[in-house]
């Protein structure tokens, strides 16, 4: 049954896309960031800000990992991005957790515990009457969503959570290294999730969707809403549109590969929101992870969704349409 309900949510998916400029019936969603990371965060974030005939994006919620400062760092970086889409201060950003579930779930009904603002966030907006799901797009670690499963079970029926993560079925990966209490709780619960695999150096995961500098030195330059008021890069320089800021990101970042490249991991999580039809979804018993390694629960009647075999061209070709044809979208 769960199956069908899935493949049948897929097929309206489908046929409700239309690329950039199209009015669909919009996707309710939350991107969940650990915003001053590296660069990919940045990108995810202006590409569903950039498609506002498809996403009704409802705030971010942010979230530190072991790269970027704390949580406030990655917050300064969030509101950077969304000025540079003149989108500041309609979008709402609401600062997150810096410590993992195991270190705060004991602390979810004292005054401010650690990530208050996103959890009653994530809540609050999973309450909303609407005749969709809340899609909850975390392109982090997974805490912020952990606790607001654990504070209140009754958004469960309520969201889909699509996250960026995990090297399944080989051990490993930057967001779930960094909080995995979180991601075994959710493993546990019957809440929609799915898996956008990252699987490094494979041409199966979203580490395969890449951008080199001269890609992006060619067709990012003064692409975006232009402001009126500079805004300062994280490496420092002023910046009047994303596009500039982008190339910055670019030139400050190791590149690795033949040609040289960066992965744009989350923002192929946003794309296949976008468009499930840019990968691959296999629908399987719900796996278990101890001390880093996943285990197969072949008999495990709790199913999850995993994406895999992303669509590059296809993604990064309508990324930089995007930039270059953006849809702002429009806050409540």
């Amino acid at each position: 049954m769960k199956t069908s309900r899935w493949i049948i949510s897929l097929i309206i998916t489908v046929l409700i896309y239309s690329g950039c400029h199209h009015n669909p019936s919009k996707t309710r969603i939350i991107l969940d960031t650990d915003a001053n990371n590296e660069l990919d965060d940045q990108h995810a974030i202006a590409y569903m800000l950039f498609n506002g005939n498809h996403f009704d994006v409802e705030g971010i919620t942010v979230n530190s990992t072991r790269n970027g400062g704390d949580v406030d760092q990655h917050v300064k970086e969030a509101e950077r991005v969304v000025r540079l889409c003149d989108l500041y201060p309609e979008i709402k950003i609401y600062r997150g957790t810096n410590g993992t579930f195991d270190e705060i779930k004991d602390h979810i009904h004292e005054p401010g515990f650690d990530g208050i603002d996103a959890v009653h966030f994530i809540i609050d907006r999973a309450h909303t009457e609407s005749h969709s799901k809340l899609l909850l797009l975390p392109i982090g670690k997974l805490t912020n969503i952990a606790l607001a499963l654990l504070k209140d079970p009754s958004i469960i029926s309520r969201i889909r959570i699509l996250w960026l993560g995990s090297n399944y079925p080989d051990p490993g990966e930057y967001n779930q290294e960094n909080d995995p209490s979180a991601l075994s709780y959710i493993l546990d619960l019957d809440v929609d999730f799915e898996i956008a695999i990252v699987r490094y150096g494979k041409p199966s995961g979203t580490d395969a969707v890449r951008a080199t500098l001269p890609d992006i030195e060619e067709k990012m330059a003064g692409k975006g809403p232009r402001l009126l008021n500079p805004v300062t890069g994280r490496h420092g320089g002023a910046f009047t549109n994303f596009g500039d800021y982008s190339i910055d990101l670019f030139r400050n970042i190791d590149l690795y590969g033949d040609p040289p490249s960066r992965a744009l991991y989350d923002m192929a999580a946003v794309a296949i929101a976008k468009n499930p039809l840019w990968a691959t979804p296999t629908i399987i018993p719900a796996p278990k992870l101890e001390n880093g390694t996943w285990i197969d629960q072949p008999e495990n009647l709790r199913q999850i969704t995993i994406w895999e075999n992303f669509d590059k061209e296809k993604i990064i070709q309508d990324f930089f349409h995007c930039m270059e044809n953006d849809v702002l979208v429009k806050s409540e």
